[in-house]
């Protein structure tokens, strides 16, 4: 596949679909629940394939996987995903397209609503990423990194600090605004009641 570096169409040159988490509260490894056919983590491979040249998968080895050019785990274990995408952005040295594994509404809109914004991202930002503008949660686990912000997480890690929406305040950030309303696309799966909400996947 060959992806844009720069114009309408610029892609990060790699996703990495973080696999990693020990999916204690739903009680089963949530990145091989099936929905319609395929895991949640086969479902992430494939949506990032569409944007990105390279696909990998952080956490975990997954196996002969269609799409997936490479997997590792983190350099830094037990910090959760801020690990994770440390590892990511010292492998690559590149901007990265990070997604959870556990997001099974997350579509191909959405992705490119997040590209279109990165595209657009100011110098300062090195992480572009989707903002809740009832709350300003941030939607950390579907964000672009830049390689300038692999600094800012050994900083925070250096400091006991593992939230990613700390250790990334809004002037590091290029924020997409969404509503509750529009929320659907970031629901994740991470209790066995969150998973009955879930069509197609076995459980309701």
């Amino acid at each position: 596949m060959s992806v844009p570096t720069s114009g309408p169409d610029a892609a990060p040159p790699a996703a990495v679909i973080l696999a990693g988490g020990q999916s204690r509260r739903l009680g089963r490894d949530k990145a091989a629940v099936l929905m319609e056919g395929r895991t949640l983590l086969e479902r992430a491979v494939a949506l990032a394939g569409n944007f990105c040249a390279e696909v990998a998968v952080s956490g975990r080895d997954p196996g002969p996987l269609p799409g997936v050019s490479c997997w590792f785990l983190d350099e830094r274990p037990g910090n959760g995903p801020m690990g994770g995408i440390l590892t990511a952005l010292e492998r690559f040295r590149a901007p990265c397209l990070v997604l959870s594994c556990d997001l099974p509404f997350l579509d191909r809109s959405t992705l490119g609503t997040l590209l279109a914004a990165w595209r657009t991202r100011p110098p300062h930002a090195l992480m572009t990423t989707f903002a809740q503008i009832e709350t300003d949660y941030i939607e950390a686990l579907v964000s672009v990194y830049e390689p300038g912000a692999a600094d800012v997480m050994r900083r925070a890690l250096d400091q006991g600090q593992r939230k990613l929406s700390r250790a990334f305040p809004p002037a590091l950030r290029h924020d997409v605004p969404y509503t509750v309303a529009n929320a659907r696309p970031f629901f994740n799966v991470n209790t066995p009641e969150e998973l009955r909400q879930v069509p197609g996947t076995g459980s309701l």
